[in-house]
């Protein structure tokens, strides 16, 4: 690196900082449990609670930027094949964090920047969200389970190295994000423990700009599958004119035609979906019109369309009380499966949801979704063939151990439970976006948008409420395009049920 390089880098390191917080981390709980104890008072009637300190490591951006910054090749062999701007890595610096047996709702505060006369500015400096995002850990144990979703709902994809001793994301953080870090790891007598942590990456430099991120990602789907729109900024209900005119021109086209339209999940998060199931073989396509277009306060930003094939109509139904699973492809019954469900206190929700993934092998731990160890319903299972329908952690997955009830009675904590030929049957069958449906469960309603995509659970009258262009007295943007037309990430992963 030349002498001129190397000082532009180090005028950008020091626009990119690090603040350290010592102990265990405390600060407002986005989630049900309590922030853990200080370090001190970490003791009860049976000695000290488990813990283990991990490393947090990141990037933090004062805002400012010097003239000419540009990538060099400080930190290219950290950053080495990944999508990040290879400049920043080598400033990686890194917050320690203690993980406890009570620390999962926990959440670390964001970091702050010292002013003028060495007092912190009020506002929390955020993270680069250029720059990677690595979790390991300070001393003896193990990393067992890193989530790390933004807030609407996505997903960061990461992976833990061999030893697992460290996590480190394979996919961007995304600018302007809040997103909330959950890791579960083990102290060296293999005692569970974990943190919930939260942080948020700074907003793009353009500030006025607002861009639509779409999604799924281009590909093959199931009829189920829903359009998102994921928006740089956020849009107020409060703004009916300036939600009706994004709306508009956020166009959806479908061979062949079908009626649907968009709904507001919130201020920054639109879902499409048609009145009823995408037709096989559907070619959906939606693009942004917003590039230039007045926006209340904003002006639109380009955006990247999308492109969605809809492939084989398969639909699921499982009928809890009959204890059997009805699978259909194209409307031909492909095959009857005995099938066990959430017994009481457990019960598996009803309604349509959506296969959201599949992991060909999951560890599931009843203490993960607050079932104590000790107790006669605890579980600690490897599971195979096991496909994904809810965030919170309901899948349909082999359980062989459960084969004698199977068809018989619900025995399962909210999960459905089938032989391992049939879930591996059912395994290769599905796909994203795939419909599976569950009656007479006896359960809470699927619900539309916190935990997976259930939106097919609102009737047509109710989903077409949730569009600012029902009453809408502003005519939409760019070339017309019925409401009739067609369309549809979700979003690693919260502990499962089974």
């Amino acid at each position: 690196m030349t002498t001129s390089s190397t000082q532009r880098a180090r005028g950008r390191r020091r626009n990119k900082v690090w603040s350290l917080v010592g102990g265990a981390v405390v600060g407002t709980a986005l989630v049900a449990a309590a922030a853990p104890a200080p370090v001190a008072a970490r003791h009860g009637a049976d000695g000290p609670d488990a813990s283990v300190a991990l490393l947090v490591g990141r990037i933090l951006d004062t805002g400012e930027r010097d003239e000419g910054d540009t990538d060099d090749e400080d930190g290219v062999e950290r950053c080495g094949g990944q999508a990040f701007r290879a400049g920043l890595c080598g400033a990686l610096q890194r917050q320690r964090v203690l993980a406890t047996a009570h620390g999962a709702g926990s959440v670390v505060r964001e970091s702050t920047a010292s002013g003028p006369d060495g007092g912190a500015k009020a506002v929390a400096l955020p993270t680069d969200a250029g720059g990677p995002l690595e979790i390991s850990l300070a001393e003896p144990g193990r990393l067992t389970h890193v989530t790390v979703r933004d807030g609407h709902g996505r997903h960061v994809g990461g992976a833990l190295g061999a030893v697992d001793h460290r996590w480190t994301n394979t996919e961007p953080l995304r600018a302007g994000e809040h997103y909330t870090v959950r890791v579960a790891a083990q102290d060296a007598a293999g005692t569970p423990v974990g943190v919930t942590m939260a942080f948020r990456t700074a907003p793009p430099r353009e500030h006025d700009r607002l861009t639509v991120e779409f999604g799924p990602r281009p590909g093959t789907y199931g009829a189920g599958q829903i359009v998102t729109a994921s928006l740089s900024h956020p849009v107020p209900a409060a703004d009916r004119t300036a939600r009706a005119r994004l709306e508009g021109a956020l166009q959806v086209t479908s061979e062949p035609a079908v009626e649907g339209s968009w709904h507001w999940v919130d201020d920054s998060t639109l879902h499409y979906r048609p009145r009823g199931y995408w037709p096989a073989h559907t070619e959906v396509r939606v693009h942004s019109g917003l590039d230039g277009v007045e926006i209340g306060e904003l002006h639109g930003g380009p955006s990247e369309p999308s492109h969605l094939t809809i492939g084989e109509r398969v639909e699921a139904v499982t009928d809890s009380a009959a204890h059997r699973m009805t699978v259909r492809r194209n409307g031909r019954v492909l095959r009857s499966i005995p099938v066990t469900t959430g017994k009481a206190g457990f019960l598996t929700r009803s309604g349509v949801k959506v296969v959201l993934g599949k992991e060909a092998k999951v560890r599931m731990r009843g203490d993960t979704v607050g079932i104590r160890r000790g107790t006669t319903e605890f579980y600690d299972l490897p599971v195979l063939y096991a496909t994904r329908v809810t965030w919170s952690g309901e899948y349909v997955h082999a359980a062989p151990w459960s084969v004698e009830a199977q068809g018989e009675e619900n025995v399962s904590h909210g999960c459905t439970g089938m032989s391992t030929a049939d879930a591996a049957w059912f395994f290769d069958l599905v796909k994203e976006g795939d419909i599976v449906e569950v009656v007479n469960s006896g359960g809470e309603r699927m619900t539309p948008f916190d935990n997976g995509f259930g939106d097919w659970n609102l009737d047509w009258s109710a989903w077409q409420a949730g569009s600012a262009l029902a009453d809408a007295t502003e005519p939409s943007l760019g070339p017309a395009v019925p409401r009739a037309s067609t369309v549809a990430h979700a979003p690693s992963r919260l502990r499962p049920l089974t």
